[in-house]
C-alpha cells in the first residue's frame, strides 16, 4: 500500500506540473488540481486504514471490515472506470450517482460496525479504540470518493 499511496503521489504531482506548464487544457486548471488532489486523498485514507491495522498489531479486523472494503474496492473501480470518461462529459451520471448509492452503503455498514465494537461483550477499551481508528479511516475512504464524484459533478455541470 505505501508503494501504492507513493505512485498516487507522484501521479498528482506530476498532473499538477504538466497542467501549469499547458497552455491549453481540457477544463479548469483549478478543476483538474482539485479534482488531482481528491483523487489522491482517496489512496492516502486507504494507505492509513492499512498503516492502523499493521501499527496497532490488529490480528483479526470485525467481519463487516472486509464487506466495507469490498464496497471501497468497488467506489474506486467505478472511479477508475469514469476517468477517460472526463474527455467528454458524456454518461459521468451514472458514476456519480452509483457512488453516491455505494457512499450511503458504506455509512451504514460503518454505523453497524460501531454499533457491533461498542456492544461487544467483554471488549476491552484498547481494543475498541483500535478497531474504531480503522472503521473511522475506512469511512473516511468512502467519503473521499464520494467527494471525487461531487468534484466530477461540479466540473461537468460547469462545462455543460
Amino acid at each position: 500500500m505505501h508503494e501504492i499511496e507513493a505512485a498516487a503521489d507522484e501521479a498528482t504531482h506530476a498532473i499538477i506540473r504538466k497542467v501549469g506548464g499547458s497552455f491549453v487544457t481540457p477544463f479548469d486548471r483549478a478543476d483538474i488540481h482539485a479534482l488531482a488532489v481528491a483523487l489522491d486523498q482517496c489512496v492516502d485514507l486507504m494507505e492509513a486504514a492499512v498503516d492502523l491495522i499493521v501499527l496497532y498489531q490488529v490480528d483479526e479486523v470485525l467481519p463487516r471490515v472486509a464487506k466495507q472494503v469490498e464496497v471501497i474496492a468497488r467506489m474506486a473501480d467505478l472511479t477508475h472506470d469514469a476517468m477517460p470518461q472526463l474527455r467528454s462529459m458524456k454518461e459521468m451520471g451514472a458514476y456519480w450517482v452509483e457512488i453516491n448509492r455505494l457512499e450511503n452503503r458504506a455509512n451504514k455498514q460503518y454505523r453497524r460496525m460501531l454499533a457491533e465494537l461498542f456492544n461487544a461483550k467483554k471488549a476491552d477499551a484498547i481494543t475498541v479504540m483500535k478497531h474504531k481508528d480503522i472503521i473511522d479511516a475506512l469511512e473516511a475512504t468512502a467519503n473521499g470518493f464520494e467527494h471525487v464524484a461531487l468534484t466530477v459533478e461540479a466540473i461537468a455541470v460547469r462545462e455543460s
